[in-house]
């Protein structure tokens, strides 16, 4: 399958998904923090083209804006309008299989599932929205029992927080090569 991972600068999930055979790029604006032969530094619209080129694409858009952490900041900005629109334009993208994660967030639909680490070998929270077009639902592969770290929610201020925040979890990563990866 040919896989676009947008808005990925880890590689974590485009990794996941060349292990078992699929022709995966990244894609995204920052260089990539690992194999620079299978990331696109470019805007995701330059990278999905007419879409002809994929048959899936997964996309982590920037949640800054549109994050309800961030509610009381960018509540009715034309920031969070921007990030909507651009959200909802990635969902709507030209390629057949396509699925958004971000926040549970109050300026988007409800999310088809919302899905958490611990649900996948980590024992952590982050309660995670996936928005799913032409995808069945992720499903739990390794459930944790609790207590469960809140890490994410407690990391201390840093220029590269952001960038820490963002990051997808090798187990989810994992399970979206393994369950997505598995259809034809």
């Amino acid at each position: 399958m040919n896989v676009l991972i947008g808005c990925e600068f880890s590689g974590t999930v485009r990794d996941a998904f060349r292990a078992r055979g699929h022709d995966a790029w990244s894609c995204d604006l920052l260089p990539t923090e690992t194999d620079p032969a299978c990331h696109l530094q470019t805007d995701v619209w330059d990278a999905i083209g007419d879409g002809s080129r994929w048959d899936m694409l997964i996309a982590f858009p920037p949640c800054t804006y549109l994050c309800r952490s961030g509610d009381r900041w960018h509540a009715g900005s034309i920031q969070r309008r921007d990030a909507a629109q651009f959200f909802l334009r990635l969902l709507d993208a030209p390629v057949p299989r396509v699925a958004l994660e971000n926040p549970r967030s109050l300026a988007l639909p409800r999310p088809t599932v919302v899905i958490q680490p611990w649900e996948y070998g980590h024992r952590e929270t982050k309660a995670t929205g996936l928005w799913l077009r032409h995808l069945p639902p992720l499903m739990p592969t390794d459930v944790c029992a609790g207590p469960y770290e809140a890490r994410v929610h407690r990391m201390p201020p840093s220029a590269d927080r952001w960038r820490e925040r963002s990051r997808t979890l090798p187990g989810i990563a994992a399970a979206m090569a393994d369950q997505w990866g598995a259809l034809s």
